[in-house]
């Protein structure tokens, strides 16, 4: 009579099953470092299934599959260009979401003409799916050639439990990973702003009978816009407002090349136009190819109401006359820089009254829409200008009610582009 005590050989194996998927999961879960758990999901799968190798393939961003580990039973990683599997197998996975077992491959009716099989003489194969909600994130694949054993559905069994524990942990590494390099890179944007906003001027240099404003917002982490504002010989003041044609992190290190090709050789020259002239050509001879160009307008004050300007392409600046209660829009000209070998510049001389403001923008200005998607436009930079300035205002006063009539028109719509102001009241004297 056979002993009453004895267990089923079946729950025997289930037994052994939850004691070994037990001390996977620990294995597995015990690290968010996504390369230390693709190894030790692979490594566990080959020790447990008693498989020659192993192969843990992921679904890149690209949404293709590629074999991220390879794996021998010792441990030693294959060379991957020499590797081969068997992607009949892989390819049925895939498009099925189901486990596969093969006990004789080269003779398995569904797998017969598969070439590696063939030339790898495999006999064993067992593939499972890693499945994290119903999404497909990869696959695990083991195999076996001639000389080894043979997986069995227990095998298999054991393989479909293991890689639905696989793949949540190797989700979370992924998602982790994500995580630590988003936030490495917001420190790094965060850090590039800083040194963006580090190379606009701290202080405006003085010059008698001049006011000058400005107002700097980046759309993004970091921004294509900058303006400039310095002191030259003869008691003269330069001032640069400039759009890089571009956004993010190209534009901000072409930002900051421009800026300083600018302002170096506006040291060395002493108009505007061969200032330009010649940080154009420099910016081409050092990386004309980068696809990249940036618009500018450069003018230069003197004492006495006297100034000179080149447009490189840049948006017409608003002279706003205070004495005739009008508003002159500056002529466009040139083509930007960093575009051509040579562009055609032109100078733009003016003689400014007392009262009357210069308004110098960047698009992203002009270009603000509300939630109807409509831009705020010229005729409203204009009437902004004309208001505060027609009250008296000084510089500061008519940038900040500028930026308030902006601010007032755009609501709660973000702005898609950097926004760059430089206000100049010339007061007589």
């Amino acid at each position: 009579m056979p002993n009453s005590d004895k267990q089923p050989t079946s729950t025997i194996i289930m037994a052994e099953h939850f004691a070994t998927l037990t001390e996977i999961y620990q294995a597995i879960s015990a690290s968010l470092d996504l390369d230390v758990v693709m190894y030790a999901v692979l490594d566990k799968v080959i020790e447990v299934v008693k498989a020659q190798r192993g192969f843990l393939m992921l679904v890149d961003e690209a949404g293709q599959l590629r074999v991220e580990v390879a794996r021998g039973l010792n441990k030693e990683d294959l060379d991957t260009p020499d590797f081969q599997y068997s992607t009949t197998i892989v390819n049925q996975v895939v498009q099925t979401g189901q486990p596969l077992l093969t006990s004789n491959a080269e003779h398995d009716p569904r797998f017969a003409l598969g070439q590696s099989i063939i030339a790898m003489s495999l006999r064993s194969i067992m593939c499972a799916p890693l499945l994290v909600k119903g999404r497909l994130i990869g696959v695990v694949y083991v195999d076996n050639s001639l000389r080894a054993g043979v997986f069995r559905d227990a095998d298999l069994a054991l393989l479909s439990s293991f890689a639905a524990m696989a793949g949540i942990a190797l989700d979370n590494a992924r998602l982790h990973q994500i995580e630590v390099r988003n936030a490495r890179l917001e420190r790094e944007l965060s850090m590039a702003y800083e040194i963006q906003r580090s190379l606009l001027p701290r202080q405006v240099p003085e010059l008698a009978g001049y006011e000058i404003a400005a107002e700097w917002r980046s759309a993004r982490e970091v921004a294509g816009d900058f303006y400039d504002i310095f002191p030259l010989d003869g008691g003269r003041i330069g001032v640069v407002i400039a759009d890089v044609a571009d956004k993010g992190v190209g534009a901000a290190l072409f930002m900051a090349v421009a800026r300083s090709l600018i302002r170096g050789n506006a040291v060395a020259t002493s108009s505007p136009l061969d200032t330009l002239r010649q940080a154009n050509r420099l910016m081409m001879l050092e990386g004309g190819d980068t696809g990249m160009f940036v618009t500018v307008y450069y003018t230069i004050f003197s004492a006495g109401g006297e100034a000179v300007g080149v447009n490189a392409g840049h948006n017409c600046p608003l002279l706003y006359h205070h004495r005739e209660r009008r508003g002159e829009w500056l002529a466009r000209g040139g083509h930007p820089m960093g575009w051509f070998d040579e562009i055609p510049l032109k100078l733009c001389p003016l003689t400014l009254q007392a009262g009357d403001v210069l308004a110098y923008y960047t698009d992203g200005l002009t270009e603000a829409e509300n939630g109807a998607g409509e831009p705020f436009g010229p005729d409203r930079l204009l009437e902004a200008v004309r208001q505060s300035a027609d009250t008296g205002a000084p510089a500061e006063g008519i940038l900040a009610y500028i930026l308030h009539e902006v601010e007032a028109f755009v609501g709660d719509t973000p702005p898609f582009d950097d926004l760059t102001l430089v206000v100049v009241k010339y007061t007589g004297g």
